[in-house]
Formats: C-alpha cells, sequence, structure tokens
C-alpha cells in the first residue's frame, strides 16, 4: 500500500543532520510563491530551474506550481485508470503526460486533462524485458525506464567489469529498441563514509524522516547505513533491508523527532504527505555533506546494481549527493519522496519512502 499525496499525514523529514550554511539569497518580490514551499527550499528550487533550463525566476516558479498541480492529477489518473497506465512523466511545460495501452484508456486520460499517448510497448512488455536484463547482475550499472521514450535504458559505469558489461550489452541487442544502452563515467557507489552527522562505528550518514508506530519515535534511514551500524548517536539500529531495497529503522532516543527537514540556515521545510516521484519532476534533497541541493527526476523504478547487491525500485534525480548523505531527504515543496540511496555516472539514487513506511507500518511525524 502507497500513501497518496492526498493524504494528511503529519510529515516530515528528520532535522537531526547537523552544519549550516549561509542561507540562500531571497528571489525577486515579483516572483509568485509557491504552495507548501518553505523560502529557502523556493528560493534554492527556483535557482536550480532558472539555471538548468534558461528561464526567469518567475517562469521556474510557474513550472515549479505546475508541475505540482500536474502531479495531484496523476494521482487521480493512477486511481482511474489503474492497469491501462504503461508510465507517466511531466513534459517540459510541467504537464502532465500519460502513456497507455488503448484507445479507450487515452480518451479517458484527456478527458481528465493529462495528454496521452498510446505506445507500442506494454507494461507487461517492458516488465518482461526488465527480468531479462536484470538476470544479468553487473555491479556499476543499473536499469531503469525512460518513459518519454517507451523504453528501458541500461545504464553502465566506467568500473563495470569488461566481461561482465559484454554478456549485459549483448542481452539489451536481443531485445532490440524496447531497450538502448548509455555508458557513464565513474562507479555506482552506496553513499556512506566515515565522518560526524548521524555516526556509529566510525561511520556517517545523514538522519532521515522522523517516524512513530504510535508510541516510540524512529528514523526511517537508508538500509545500508543501519545494516552497517548497530549503534548510532542517535539510537540503535532496529532493522535494515538491503540489498534488494534500501530503507531501515534507526529506534530515536534523542527525545527530539521534529517533524521537518533542516535546511542548514536555521529553517526547515513542513512536509504535509508522502508520495511517489514522478519522472519531469523538479525536487530537492537534504543531506549532511551536500546539504540542500535541487534537481529533476530523471527516472523511477530503476534498478542499480551496487558492488554489494542489487537494489530496485529507486529514483534516480539530477540533485547532487555524495559520501555521507545516505538516509537524507528527497522533497517536493511539502511532499516527501524519498530517502537517498547512492549515487553514480553523475545521478543520485533515492529510495521511495512510500514502501519503507508501508514495509514498517509507521507514520511521518
Amino acid at each position: 500500500m502507497k500513501t497518496s499525496r492526498k493524504t494528511a499525514i503529519t510529515a516530515v523529514a528528520g532535522a537531526l543532520a547537523l552544519g549550516m550554511f549561509a542561507p540562500a539569497t531571497a528571489a525577486s518580490a515579483s516572483v509568485p510563491g509557491i504552495e507548501g514551499y518553505s523560502d529557502v527550499v523556493a528560493n534554492e528550487a527556483i535557482t536550480t530551474l532558472s539555471s538548468e533550463r534558461g528561464v526567469s525566476e518567475v517562469a521556474a516558479a510557474t513550472l515549479l506550481q505546475t508541475q505540482q498541480n500536474s502531479v495531484d492529477a496523476l494521482d487521480e489518473l493512477r486511481s482511474s485508470l489503474s492497469s491501462d497506465i504503461v508510465s507517466e512523466y511531466l513534459d517540459a511545460s510541467g504537464k502532465p503526460v500519460v502513456n497507455v495501452a488503448t484507445k479507450a484508456a487515452a480518451a479517458k486520460a484527456e478527458a481528465a486533462g493529462a495528454t496521452a499517448k498510446v505506445v507500442s510497448r506494454t507494461a507487461e512488455q517492458l516488465d518482461a524485458a526488465r527480468a531479462q536484463l536484470e538476470s544479468v547482475s553487473v555491479a556499476h550499472t543499473s536499469v531503469g525506464l525512460d518513459p518519454q521514450n517507451n523504453q528501458l535504458v541500461v545504464t553502465i559505469a566506467d568500473q563495470a567489469k569488461d566481461s561482465a558489461a559484454a554478456k549485459l550489452t549483448q542481452k539489451a541487442a536481443q531485445l532490440g529498441d524496447a531497450v538502448r544502452v548509455e555508458h557513464v563515467a565513474g562507479g555506482m557507489e552506496k553513499a556512506i563514509y566515515n565522518g560526524e552527522a548521524i555516526t556509529g562505528g566510525g561511520s556517517r550518514c545523514s538522519a532521515g524522516f522522523n517516524v512513530n508506530d504510535g508510541s516510540q519515535d524512529y528514523i526511517l534511514d537508508a538500509g545500508h547505513c543501519t545494516a552497517g551500524v548497530a549503534e548510532w548517536n542517535v539510537g540503535p539500529s532496529i532493522d535494515a533491508s538491503f540489498p534488494g531495497n534500501d530503507y531501515g529503522l534507526i529506534r530515536n532516543d534523542t527525545g527530539s523527532a521534529p517533524g521537518a527537514v533542516t535546511l542548514w540556515d536555521g529553517t526547515t521545510q513542513s512536509i504535509s504527505s508522502a508520495s511517489d516521484a514522478t519522472v519531469g519532476q523538479d525536487i530537492c534533497k537534504s543531506g549532511s555533506t551536500t546539504q540542500l541541493t535541487c534537481g529533476t527526476v530523471q527516472a523511477t523504478n530503476v534498478t542499480v546494481n551496487y558492488p554489494e547487491g542489487a537494489v530496485s525500485g529507486l529514483v534516480q534525480t539530477s540533485a547532487e549527493v555524495n559520501s555521507g548523505d545516505s538516509g537524507g531527504c528527497l522533497f517536493s515543496g511539502s511532499t516527501g519522496l524519498g530517502i537517498t540511496s547512492g549515487m553514480g555516472g553523475g545521478s543520485s539514487y533515492f529510495q521511495p519512502v512510500t514502501e519503507a513506511l508501508s514495509a514498517y507500518g509507521m507514520s511521518l511525524n
């Protein structure tokens, strides 16, 4: 069961991560406000979007508000069209686009205000192709969906062994134009290293979402963090799911479990719901190494083959992360989206928070 963006949840992300930086420069007074965004997050998101797309601050703010409205619309469409939807994304103007298998489904989507595309490959066909690709597990590679082209993307990093990568490339070639292969620099690594923030066993991660089971506070964090460290400075690790998934639970014994994401300038971002990320959606993340950074969702349901094993169902974004950011929070305005998992090839990867909340039966604080 996944938590809808419409569901009222007292949200948020852990403000236990440490450190400060200078606040972002305030946007011009002529820039419209964005519903649910704190000033600091709005400024960072607008600045990033304006720079990446070469648009004015006013246009960036308008686009972010349009995206937020579109994601709400997609939530409704998922409920009404269910299995008829192959995939979905936000176009360059922030409007919702759904790929569907039939003309009847396209008509329903169009009536609801979305652009609909009848595509040649169904969700079942793409899932079958994905299963074949994932049967060839190669460290430092990933498999994700490109909804704009209704196509799977195999990404191979330089650190992948040539002989193993060749087998994966061969498998991709057998699947024809349902798959394309891309090559990136470096490797794909989970984001944890020695240092400070939430610490234990000589390792550092970032505090994730503060959650509770009705009587006890916990921190919902990256599974590779809780699997690797038994006792943190905030409390003991209670559970870990890694690899396969990348979520875990830390008992919060600090007596402090604020319902807000830290923004590193003394302010926080309130979050009122949890939801799944959408391709094309502009997002931000908070972590103890790179602090507040923003970017765009590049893919969802991505399988990343870390050296320690494969993790599936991840969200891929362009937001900067680095070692020590693991466990930190991915969000879009007032909506929590994910938990920092790793990085590779210039992208960052996040465990969907809805799946983790459901697995542990937790509510956001």
